[in-house]
């Protein structure tokens, strides 16, 4: 390395952007790994994650339709916030023309597209 000017680059310690030790209510599992959809807007997965840039920590979630496999929401930010998740279920429903009665699921939460619509 030293001979081709190369240098390592120390990795940055690990942001936890998650607190699994909580109180709070954890819906049940209604997707229960059947990944496949006959139609669009029917059930979705979302799902967050991190990267470290020059600029310092940038936060971006997800939704996916699992009919076509295609993403239809999507938000990023410099904080991880509430409003994060918020904002990509709203990416998502208004890309999606507005649906009702989807199956949303992210990790261990599970909820329907009702809930989204409370966001109007």
């Amino acid at each position: 390395m030293k001979q081709e000017g190369l240098r390592s680059k120390v990795a940055k310690k690990f942001k936890a952007a998650t607190n699994s030790k909580h109180n709070l209510p954890v819906a049940e599992n209604l997707l229960n790994r059947e990944f496949t959809a006959t139609k669009s807007n029917q059930k979705m997965v979302s799902d967050s994650t991190y990267l470290w840039t020059e600029e310092g920590w940038l936060y971006i979630a997800g939704v996916m339709d699992l009919f076509g496999q295609k993403i239809v929401g999507l938000s990023m930010s410099d904080r991880m916030t509430k409003e994060l998740p918020i904002n990509v279920l709203r990416s998502a429903w208004l890309h999606s023309g507005r649906p009702i009665g989807i199956l949303i699921h992210s990790d261990r939460v599970a909820s329907t597209a009702q809930m989204t619509t409370k966001l109007y």
